[in-house]
């Protein structure tokens, strides 16, 4: 786990009840960037993502205050200039249609190659797919269910059979010609929606679709993506195994990636 650096509330540090509060009531909102020399890739996403959220759990008067946002990741970033942000939204103290916002910054992710990852699929939906929200404790309890069977994470299969994302990542898989994204109920994830955005531009093809299990021998190639790294390849899905040779997935996402502009915190 990161080392935590700084946890700031309404861009002050955070106190007892500030941790205590945010820890009993499981209910908020939240997303993760990689910060490097103060900037972000796909700050705005990450911005609507907030914004979009609040307004479904918090109600339509809860206004959309980009520049506040930005200003408090500054604030909890202070002097560093790369760092893992994390930015929480909760309930304010006197009002269910008002927010805090909770700032907690750690240890940079290593910018680079990681290990391939043998997962296992497991029948689960998450709770509001498309919101990435406070209620880990499902996908967090068949990660380490899975980690217990000797496998490294978990692909969630919806219960109508179909394919949909990792515990903390979406999932991409390569049939040799493009990139192909599970076509079911999944959260929106920030990296992405980047890639897909520069695939297009790169001229690489990329399309949804409703996948099974039972597709996935067919596929060439595996991949997790999410703000830790964009192109962490599977080696297995259950018993389906991905050769480590065939590198044409985690080449394009990393081409890709490599043209997704820095923005400015």
């Amino acid at each position: 786990m990161a080392r935590m650096l700084s946890m700031e509330i309404n861009g002050r540090p955070a106190g007892v009840e500030d941790v205590h509060r945010v820890a009993t009531w499981n209910y908020g909102h939240f997303t993760s960037m990689q910060v490097r020399a103060g900037a972000v890739r796909g700050l705005e996403l990450h911005l609507r993502r907030l914004a979009s959220a609040s307004r479904e759990l918090f109600g339509e008067t809860c206004e959309r205050d980009d520049a506040r946002i930005r200003e408090l990741v500054r604030h909890g970033l202070g002097d560093r200039s790369a760092a893992s942000v994390r930015v929480s939204l909760v309930p304010a103290v006197d009002s269910l249609s008002r927010t805090d916002v909770m700032v907690s910054v750690s240890d940079p992710v290593a910018d680079a190659p990681r290990p391939a990852l043998r997962v296992r699929t497991v029948t689960y939906e998450r709770e509001l797919p498309h919101l990435k929200h406070a209620a880990t404790l499902g996908l967090t309890y068949q990660a380490l269910q899975a980690r217990k069977s000797g496998f490294d994470d978990v692909l969630f299969v919806g219960r109508d059979g179909f394919v949909r994302e990792g515990s903390v990542w979406n999932a991409a898989f390569w049939d040799g010609e493009q990139v192909l994204w599970p076509d079911a109920p999944v959260l929106p994830g920030v990296t992405m929606q980047l890639l897909q955005a520069a695939l297009t531009r790169v001229g690489v093809p990329w399309s949804t679709r409703r996948l099974t299990t039972g597709d996935l021998p067919a596929l060439r190639a595996a991949a997790a993506t999410n703000s830790h790294c964009p192109n962490q390849p599977l080696a297995a899905v259950d018993r389906v195994l991905f050769p480590g040779g065939d590198t044409g997935l985690t080449e394009v996402l990393a081409a890709a990636w490599a043209e997704v502009p820095w923005d400015s915190v």
